[in-house]
C-alpha cells in the first residue's frame, strides 16, 4: 500500500495540541478554585512550570525521534518492548475512559440550551454515544478532516475566554472597582490542591507527538506546536484564573454553577449563559475530536511496534486505523453509558479518576525516556528530571486510593503483552507502515 500524504500542516497541529488541553472544564474549573483565594494564582504557577519542562522534553524529542504513538514510541526506544506497551497500555487507558467524561459534557452543556434533552429518558446518553461515533466517522475519514475539524472547534471555543480576558483588561484600564476577597493564608497544602486541579487543564500536551507520522515537517512543526500550544493555553488559563480574582467575590464564583458565563454577564447582560453553554458545548465536541484521534492512533502504533494484536494494525485506503478506532470507541461508548445507567454514575467517575492515575505512569516514562534519549543534553536532561519530578509530585496528589487503583488497571494489560510476545508478533519501527 502506498503511504497517504500527511494531512496535519503547523496550524492544525497546533489547534490539535490547544484543543486537547482547552475542553470545558475551564468554564468551571474557576467556581472549584475560588475557596483557594490567592493559592490559586500559585498553583497555576506551579503547573504551568510543570507542563512547560513536560512540554520542552516532549518537544525535543518530537524533534529527534518523530514516530507515531508519541510517549509509546519514546519509552520502546529508551527501555524496550515491555516498557514501551506499559506506556502505551496506561496511555491509552487514560484516553478512552477519560473520553466518556468529555462526552458527557457535550451533553451537559446543550441540555443547558435546550432542557427538554435532559427531561427526555435516553435522549442524552443516545447523543452522547452519538458524538462519539460521529467523530469517530470523522476520525476513520481522514487525519486531515480531523485536523480541519480542530481549527474550527479550537478557534471558537477560545472566542469567549478571550473576550472575558479583555474584558478584565478593560476593567482594569478604566479603574473598575475590584472585588473584594475574603483572606485566605498562602500555605503549602492549598498550593498543592490548586496545583492537583489545574494539572488536569494541561493533560493532552503530548498531542502532536502521537500522530507525528502524519504530520508534515513532524521534526520542526511537533516541537513547536507542543510548545507554543502549551505557553498559549497557560497564558489563557492564568488571564481566566486573574479575571476572576480582580472582579468576581471568591464566595459568589464558588457558588456559580456557570462562573465565566455568570462574570460575563456583568458587562453584556442575559442571554449570555446560553451562549457560553454552547461555547462550551462547542469546546467539549472539539476536545473530544482531538482525544479520538490519539485513542486510535496509539493501539495502531502499539500493533506495529509488536506489542499489540497485529490486528490492530491494518489500515484504510487513506492511512487511518479502522479498527483501533473501532475498538477503542466501543471501549469508550461503554464508559460514556456508564454515566447514565441507573447507579452507574459513580462507577463512571470511579473508571475516569483511576484511568487519570494509570495514565500519570505514561508521563513519568516518558520523562525517563528523554533522560535515556538526549545523552549529553545536560540542560534538557534536567528539564526532563523536573518533569519527572512533577509527574511525581501530582501523582501523590490523587492519594493512594486512586494510586493503586490505577495501578491494578496497568496491571490488567500484562496478559495481553504476554499473549501477544508468546503468539511471536513481529516487531516493527513503532512507526512503520506497510
Amino acid at each position: 500500500m502506498g503511504k497517504p500524504a500527511r494531512g496535519l500542516g503547523f496550524w492544525m497541529t497546533l489547534a490539535l495540541v490547544v484543543g486537547n488541553m482547552i475542553g470545558s472544564g475551564i468554564y468551571l474549573l474557576p467556581a472549584t478554585l475560588a475557596p483557594l483565594g490567592m493559592n490559586q494564582l500559585a498553583g497555576w504557577g506551579v503547573t504551568l512550570a510543570g507542563a512547560l519542562c513536560l512540554a520542552g522534553a516532549f518537544a525535543r524529542l518530537g524533534a529527534r525521534m518523530p514516530l507515531a504513538g508519541g510517549p509509546y514510541a519514546y519509552a520502546q526506544a529508551a527501555f524496550g518492548p515491555a516498557t514501551g506497551f506499559i506506556t502505551a497500555w496506561s496511555y491509552w487507558t487514560m484516553i478512552w475512559a477519560g473520553n466518556g467524561s468529555i462526552a458527557v459534557a457535550v451533553v451537559s452543556n446543550l441540555s443547558l440550551i435546550f432542557p427538554w434533552i435532559g427531561q427526555t429518558p435516553g435522549l442524552p446518553a443516545l447523543l452522547a454515544v452519538g458524538c462519539v461515533w460521529l467523530l469517530t466517522l470523522v476520525n476513520i475519514s481522514s487525519t486531515r478532516a480531523v485536523g480541519d475539524l480542530s481549527i474550527v472547534t479550537t478557534t471558537l471555543k477560545l472566542v469567549p475566554l478571550v473576550a472575558l480576558i479583555g474584558l478584565a483588561l478593560w476593567w482594569f484600564a478604566t479603574g473598575a472597582p475590584r472585588a473584594a476577597q475574603p483572606p485566605v493564608p498562602i500555605s503549602p497544602g492549598a498550593i498543592a490542591s490548586a496545583a492537583g486541579l489545574t494539572f488536569w487543564g494541561f493533560l493532552g500536551l503530548e498531542s502532536a507527538t502521537v500522530p507525528a507520522d502524519k504530520v508534515e515537517n513532524a521534526d520542526r512543526v511537533v516541537p513547536r506546536a507542543t510548545l507554543i500550544g502549551v505557553a498559549l493555553t497557560g497564558l489563557v488559563y492564568m488571564g481566566i484564573s486573574l479575571a476572576f480574582a480582580a472582579y468576581m467575590p471568591a464566595p459568589e464564583a464558588a457558588a456559580s454553577p456557570a462562573p465565566v458565563a455568570d462574570l460575563l454577564r456583568k458587562a453584556f447582560g442575559g442571554g449570555v449563559a446560553e451562549v457560553v453553554a454552547l461555547f462550551a458545548a462547542i469546546s467539549a465536541f472539539g476536545t473530544l475530536n482531538g482525544f479520538i484521534l490519539l485513542q486510535g492512533e496509539v493501539p495502531w502504533a502499539m500493533a506495529r511496534g509488536g506489542v499489540f494484536p497485529r490486528w490492530f494494525a491494518k489500515e484504510s485506503s487513506r492511512g487511518t486505523p479502522v479498527r483501533s478506532h473501532v475498538v477503542s470507541s466501543v471501549l469508550l461508548t461503554i464508559v460514556a453509558l456508564l454515566n447514565y445507567g441507573k447507579g452507574m454514575g459513580d462507577l463512571f467517575q470511579f473508571i475516569a479518576s483511576v484511568s487519570l492515575a494509570a495514565g500519570m505512569l505514561s508521563y513519568f516514562l516518558s520523562m525517563a525516556a528523554a533522560i535515556r534519549l538526549l545523552p549529553g543534553e545536560r540542560p534538557m536532561i534536567a528539564i526532563a528530571a523536573v518533569g519527572a519530578a512533577f509527574i511525581v509530585w501530582a501523582a501523590w496528589g490523587l492519594g493512594a486510593e486512586a494510586l493503586g487503583y490505577g495501578a491494578l488497571f496497568v496491571v490488567a494489560g500484562v496478559p495481553v503483552y504476554w499473549a501477544v510476545s508468546r503468539g511471536g508478533a513481529s516487531s516493527t519501527a513503532p512507526n512503520g507502515r506497510g
